[in-house]
């Protein structure tokens, strides 16, 4: 964003412009009860050196992903994004366009949106995707509400370990959630609406979805499978049994970016289109006969009855889809696979180093990129200890489990560095 300040001179001239004295006369309508008294509590107004400065040193506090060894995932993932991904998405027609509601102008973002639930639809092999969610949280709370509404029930099961960001989305959108594991599910629970599998889970591990299926089916539920790691399918097998779809994109086309924008995605089986959150973009031929893309579907409040929308996310990530098509076309079916088969054998040296670590056991029997290890004190005080080293170590879990990830990213010189600093701080 451009730091542009204003000078006394042309506050005034504005100020004489529209007729007032002063900027409190602006402000003559609020009543003074409501007026704050006084500065606000917040540094004085500074020049443009002075303010790159002060953001420098904030930022300087932070620890890139790049600045050394890495292996906290738990959602957000250090991938490679090439270069060519930044510059196609950071030309004028895409980083400026707007809702692509005409179609007679908008025939880029349109196809490229379209090629996106392409993409989607294939990895996961569901027969539909919308054009993208928010984030893969709001996508999960979504399926919830889908299936809702799909069944008319009112419960949600959540089936194993579920990231803790998108329970926590969960729980504030959807009333009626709780945990079970398989076992504990009975087949007399009538008002189950969905159960919500997340495969691999949050600590790694990767799911057999037919049993979950069977289950689904003598209860009369849906089936809603969470992807965290997209990647994850390029090995494992495509969730084609599922009724719903949903999760996280960000590891293809997308930097961590401490955080965010990410890119929330969202497939279903053809019949329950009509249910689905967001917007949906579909071929036709226009006035000539040729080839041609539109919105088919916007099933929101802002388009449609409050009372018939489905949804009141009210956008897509369009941008962040375009990286992630992007990437998956430079990939390609053979480049994608292959970026799944390295990421699981970095995770395979990564967990073969560490278990010959003095004080660490590998607690997951399988995994894709990430899995658990067992140490020999808290987990909290050792990930500090290891930053101080310039490690950042993974996710400190409860008592002494650390959550450990490794991508394509991970050199062998990355994981000999932090099994040795390990090893000193477990001593």
């Amino acid at each position: 964003m451009r730091y542009l300040p204003q000078t006394q001179n042309a506050r005034k001239a504005m100020l004489d412009a529209i007729g007032v004295a002063s900027v409190d006369d602006l402000f003559v309508d609020v009543p003074a009860k409501a007026r704050m008294k006084g500065a606000v509590d917040l540094p004085p107004h500074m020049g443009e050196l002075a303010v790159e400065r002060a953001l420098s040193a904030y930022a300087n506090q932070n620890r890139a992903a790049g600045a050394g060894p890495f292996f906290l995932g738990a959602g957000c993932y250090y991938h490679h994004v090439p270069a060519s991904v930044d510059y196609i998405i950071q030309r004028s027609e895409f980083l400026t366009a707007y809702t692509p509601y005409q179609p007679e102008i908008a025939q880029g973002t349109l196809t490229a949106i379209f090629e996106f639930q392409t993409f989607i639809a294939q990895l996961t092999g569901q027969d539909i995707a919308n054009a993208s969610m928010y984030d893969g949280a709001t996508s999960c709370t979504e399926a919830a509400l889908m299936a809702m509404r799909l069944t008319g029930r009112g419960r949600v099961i959540v089936g194993n370990d579920l990231h803790p960001h998108y329970w926590d989305v969960l729980k504030s959108g959807v009333r009626g959630c709780e945990q079970k594991t398989f076992k504990t599910i009975t087949d007399d629970e009538s008002d189950v609406a969905c159960i919500i599998v997340q495969c691999p889970d949050f600590l790694g591990q990767p799911v057999q979805y037919a049993d979950w299926r069977a289950l689904c089916d003598r209860l009369g539920a849906k089936l809603v499978v969470v992807i965290n790691e997209i990647v994850s399918l390029g090995l494992l097998p495509a969730p084609s049994m599922a009724d719903i779809v949903c999760g996280e994109a960000q590891s293809i086309g997308l930097a961590m970016g401490f955080g965010g924008p990410h890119l929330g995605f969202f497939a279903c089986r053809t019949e329950y289109v009509r249910q689905m959150p967001g917007r949906l973009v579909g071929e036709t031929v226009d006035a000539d006969g040729k080839r041609a893309f539109v919105l088919t579907l916007n099933t929101r409040e802002q388009h449609i009855r409050r009372e018939k929308a489905t949804s009141n996310i009210c956008t897509n990530q369009g941008l962040c889809a375009l990286a992630f098509t992007v990437h998956m076309g430079l990939l390609g079916e053979g480049g994608f696979k292959q970026l799944a088969r390295i990421n699981h054998e970095r995770a395979g040296m990564l967990a073969d180093a560490l278990a010959k670590v003095p004080g660490v056991k590998v607690v997951n029997e399988t995994f894709f990129n990430e899995f658990v290890v067992e140490l020999s004190k808290p987990s909290a005080g050792v990930v500090d200890q290891l930053a101080a080293k310039g490690i950042i170590a993974g996710l400190a879990l409860d008592g002494n489990r650390l959550l450990v990830a490794a991508t394509e990213m991970t050199e062998a010189s990355d994981i000999d560095a932090f099994c040795n600093a390990l090893a000193e701080v477990l001593k």
